[in-house]
C-alpha cells in the first residue's frame, strides 16, 4: 500500500532540517567567531531565519497531511516518526510567527550583551535585557499552555523533556534535597582526610587545547564530523553531520576545560551516532534532553570522574602539561572527585552540581508562574545558595545569577534535564555493570569499547523511535530509579 501522505511530510521534514542545519551553524560562529559588531546584523538574520522554519513548520497543509498519514499502512518506525512530526507541528502552531522572530532577536542581544556584561559584574545593565526575554518566554509559555492543556512551566519544559511535569520534578528533587546537603557534609568530612597536591600553573591555553583535543580522542570523538572551538559559555552544537564543541580556557586551572570538553563530547558523541538512516527526521534526533544530558555526564562524571580513568588522563596530562606529581593517576583522581561547594554551576563537582539545578529549576520556574520578576532574581540566588551550598554570592553578580547564558538564551525548562540527566547516567551504568560484570576491570585495562557499544546500542541508535519512560526501560529494565544515583553517590565518595 502507497503512503503519499507521509512521503510528502518525509520530504518536507528533510526541508526543515537543512535549513535548520544552516541555522544551527550561523548560531555557532555567532557564539565563536563572529566580531562583535556583527551581532546585530546576524542577531536580525536569525531571527529571519527563525519565521522562515516556523512558516514552513506550520503550513495549512500539514494538518490535512498528518491526518491522512494515520491512515496509511505505516512501519512501526514510520508510525514512531509521525508521532513525532506530530508533537512538532503541534507546539510550532501553538505559537505566533512574530513571536518566534521577537524571541530569537531578543535572546540573541542579551546573549551578546552578556560576554561583556558579565565579567564586569553589570547586572543593572543585564537587567533590561533580561526582563526582556522573560516576558517574550512567559508569553510563550502562555501560548503553549493554552495549546497543551498544560501548566505554564510544564509547557516550557515538555519542549525539552517530552512528557516530565513539575509535579514529578518536585517529588524527584524533594528528595534529593532531603539528603544532599548531609551526604555533601559527610564527603568533604571524609575528604578532609586525605592530601591533595594542587597543579602549579600557568596552564597556556595552547596546551589546554592540545590536551582536551587528546582526551576527545580518548573517548572517541569522529574528527571528520565536527570540531573544538572556544567561546564564552561552552555548548554542544551544530548539526549530527557537523557537531560544533565549544569550551573556555583559565590560565591558572585546566581542570574546568579538560572535564567540560570531555562533557561535550558526551553530547557529541550522541548526535554523531543518531541512526543515520532517520537523518532529517524526527525519529532520528536525540530522545528529550534529560537523555541528552544523561550521555555528557556518562562521559564526564560516570566515566570521567572513575577511579581508573585517572590512570588514562594521567599521561595526555603530562604529556601537554609537563611532569608533576600533582598529575600522577592517584592525586589528580583526588583533584576530579573533589567535593568542594562553590559558585560556579559547569565547574561543580557531581556531589554539588544538583543543587545547583535545583536552585535554578525553583527559580527559574517560579519567574515564569509570575510569583517573582527578574528584579527579585539576585536576592533569592543569594538566599538558596548559603541554603544548599552554604556560599555567599552577595553582590557578586558575575558569579552568581549572571553565570549562566541560559535566561538570556530563553531556555526555559532546560535546567532540570541536568539532573535528571545525572540520573538517567547513573541508571545506565548501573545496567552495564549487571550485564557487564567486568566493566570496572576494562576501565582500568584501557577498554573503554563496551561503555559506548551499551551506549550506542540502548541509547544512541534508537533515536527518538520510543518516548523517554519506554526509552528508559527497555534500557535499563525500568522507568526513572532516582535510588541509582543516591546509590552512585555513596558508592564513589563514601565506600
Amino acid at each position: 500500500m502507497s503512503t503519499p501522505a507521509y512521503n510528502e511530510l518525509h520530504q518536507r521534514h528533510q526541508r526543515l532540517h537543512r535549513l535548520a542545519h544552516l541555522q544551527a551553524i550561523a548560531q555557532w560562529d555567532q557564539s565563536a567567531n563572529m566580531p562583535s559588531k556583527g551581532n546585530e546584523a546576524r542577531s536580525l538574520a536569525l531571527a529571519e531565519m527563525g519565521g522562515m522554519l516556523h512558516q514552513l513548520a506550520t503550513e495549512p497543509q500539514l494538518k490535512g497531511l498528518l491526518d491522512a498519514a494515520e491512515a496509511e499502512a505505516l512501519s512501526g518506525d514510520q508510525r514512531a516518526n509521525l508521532r513525532e512530526m506530530r508533537r512538532s507541528w503541534k507546539a510550532s502552531n501553538a505559537l505566533p510567527q512574530s513571536l518566534v522572530e521577537a524571541k530569537s532577536l531578543a535572546n540573541s542581544r542579551c546573549e551578546h550583551a552578556w560576554r561583556t556584561q558579565r565579567p564586569a559584574n553589570d547586572w543593572a545593565g543585564h537587567l533590561p535585557l533580561l526582563r526582556e526575554c522573560i516576558r517574550l518566554a512567559r508569553e510563550e509559555a502562555r501560548c503553549l499552555s493554552e495549546s497543551s492543556g498544560l501548566g505554564l512551566y510544564d509547557a516550557l519544559m515538555d519542549q525539552y523533556e517530552p512528557g516530565m511535569r513539575a509535579a514529578e520534578v518536585d517529588r524527584v528533587f524533594g528528595d534529593l534535597r532531603s539528603w544532599l546537603p548531609a551526604l555533601i557534609k559527610e564527603v568533604q568530612a571524609k575528604q578532609a582526610q586525605e592530601q591533595t597536591l594542587r597543579p602549579q600553573g600557568p596552564f597556556p591555553k595552547d596546551a589546554q587545547r592540545a590536551l582536551g583535543l587528546a582526551a576527545m580522542q580518548l573517548v572517541g570523538f569522529d574528527f571528520e564530523a565536527g570540531r573544538l572551538d572556544e567561546s564564552a559559555h561552552p555548548f554542544c552544537g551544530g548539526v549530527p553531520e557537523d557537531v560544533r564543541i565549544t569550551t573556555r580556557y583559565r590560565e591558572d586551572d585546566f581542570l574546568p576545560s579538560l572535564m567540560g570538553v570531555i562533557h561535550e563530547t558526551g553530547h557529541a558523541r550522541y548526535e554523531q551516532n543518531l541512526p543515520r538512516e532517520w537523518l532529517g527526521q524526527p525519529l532520528g534526533q536525540a530522545r528529550s534532553m534529560g537523555v541528552h544530558e544523561s550521555q555528557s555526564l556518562s562521559f564526564e562524571m560516570q566515566l570521567g570522574s572513575h577511579p581508573a580513568f585517572a590512570k588514562l588522563l594521567s599521561p595526555l596530562v603530562i604529556k601537554h602539561l609537563g611532569a608533576q606529581a600533582a598529575f600522577e593517576p592517584a592525586n589528580l583522581n583526588r583533584l576530579l572527585t573533589r567535593v568542594h561547594p562553590a559558585f560556579i554551576r559547569v565547574d561543580a563537582d557531581e556531589v554539588t552540581y544538583p543543587a545547583h539545578v535545583i536552585l535554578r529549576y525553583e527559580i527559574e520556574r517560579a519567574l515564569i508562574e509570575g510569583q517573582i520578576e527578574c528584579e527579585d532574581i539576585p536576592a533569592l540566588w543569594d538566599t538558596k545558595m548559603m541554603e544548599l551550598l552554604g556560599v555567599d554570592t552577595r553582590g557578586n553578580y558575575k558569579d552568581g545569577c549572571m553565570q549562566d547564558v541560559h535566561w538570556g538564551c530563553g531556555l526555559i525548562g532546560y535546567f532540570p534535564c541536568y539532573t535528571l540527566g545525572a540520573m538517567y547516567a547513573a541508571q545506565w551504568f548501573a545496567a552495564m555493570r549487571r550485564s557487564m560484570p567486568s566493566l570496572d576491570a576494562d576501565i582500568a585495562a584501557g577498554n573503554l569499547a563496551p561503555i559506548f557499544d551499551w551506549l550506542r546500542s540502548n541509547i544512541w541508535l534508537q533515536g527518538s523511535r520510543l518516548e523517554t519512560p519506554g526509552l528508559v526501560k527497555a534500557a535499563s529494565g525500568e522507568t526513572l530509579n532516582p535510588a541509582h544515583f543516591k546509590a552512585h553517590l555513596q558508592a564513589r565518595y563514601l565506600a
